[in-house]
């Protein structure tokens, strides 16, 4: 069956969050639980320079290094540039300079902002010093930002004193969440594909060339090359190619493990897509499994697709498509 053409090419804000958890070594240990007890700590290489922050490794020679040393909470600005817009959950919410700066005993930058009242008031050689976070947890937002240290010139004579790097209760890992925020739009052919789940059908496009039917729909074969434009509508039945047994919960995800996803080869197309099999014990998900959906309310998507009851398909009917 051919699906009449959509017009409408969709567009959606999205969002991908997800919490970056990590364990510490010795070295960033020490350099999140200083800055914790508002002391900053650098380590220093075989040659004698500093770094701030601290590695764990040499970047010259990739040795190991753990020679802790307490440097200054002032600085130098080396460079930096100007946030007249902060974003959600920047340091600051008013605008501010990111800027660079050489902490006193360091011979490398720091990267964090700078609160200022505008441009005019930032310049490379400025002198800064750290403003501490009222509520310090161990990480480097216990530096709440730079502010300036109202003493021009060269920098202060400091020379970093050795530090054990032992505190009470050191901070051994961390949690960082990462998001991004962006506008997706899936493009003609996701489009008329996406429109059709809503109306419960699933669209696919055929190339033209090796007649092959691509669901979802690329918008051209990735094989031939060439533009895709007859539109297709396929299954809704379809045969399990081959599986994966999920025994590992994801979080804030409500299904109850250990539960089965599988490529799903829809009646028509030339590919397998990928759906959860539901109505059966997981044990009893096998290869040649006919599955049909089972759409979620409201009709959007299959939440996940059931057995039909149907006889298996032959092994040669879809070993093209595992």
């Amino acid at each position: 069956m051919t699906a009449a053409p959509s017009p409408d090419v969709l567009r959606a804000p999205l969002v991908v969050e997800f919490p970056f958890t990590r364990s510490l070594g010795p070295v960033q240990s020490a350099f999140l639980t200083g800055l914790r007890e508002r002391t900053v700590l650098g380590v220093r290489t075989g040659d004698g320079t500093v770094l701030v922050p601290p590695v764990e490794y040499d970047p010259v020679t990739a040795e190991e290094i753990r020679e802790l040393v307490e440097v200054a909470p002032t600085g130098t600005v080396t460079t930096w540039a100007w946030n007249p817009t902060p974003r959600r959950d920047q340091p600051l919410d008013r605008p501010f300079a990111w800027v660079l700066v050489r902490l006193d005993g360091a011979a490398t930058s720091l990267l964090h902002v700078l609160d200022a009242p505008g441009p005019d008031a930032v310049h490379s050689g400025m002198r800064v010093r750290i403003r501490w976070a009222e509520d310090r947890t161990g990480a480097i937002t216990d530096i709440a930002c730079f502010e300036p240290d109202g003493a021009e010139g060269g920098a202060d004579a400091h020379e970093p004193a050795p530090h054990s790097g032992e505190f009470t209760d050191p901070v051994t890992g961390i949690v960082a969440p990462a998001r991004l925020d962006y506008t997706y739009s899936p493009g003609r052919a996701q489009s008329a594909y996406i429109s059709g789940l809503s109306a419960r059908t699933t669209v696919g496009e055929r190339c033209p060339s090796c007649r092959k039917v691509y669901v979802p729909p690329r918008g051209a074969c990735p094989t031939c090359g060439v533009a895709t434009q007859e539109r297709v509508e396929v299954g809704p039945a379809g045969t399990v190619t081959t599986f994966c047994i999920v025994n590992i919960k994801a979080k804030n995800l409500d299904i109850e493990v250990p539960y089965v996803y599988a490529h799903i080869a829809l009646d028509g197309a030339g590919l397998a897509l990928h759906g959860r099999i539901g109505g059966i014990p997981y044990d009893q998900v096998r290869m040649g499994l006919r599955v049909e959906p089972v759409w979620s309310e409201g009709g959007r998507y299959p939440d996940h697709y059931r057995p039909t009851g149907q006889p298996d398909a032959d092994y040669e009917t879809y070993k093209e498509l595992i």
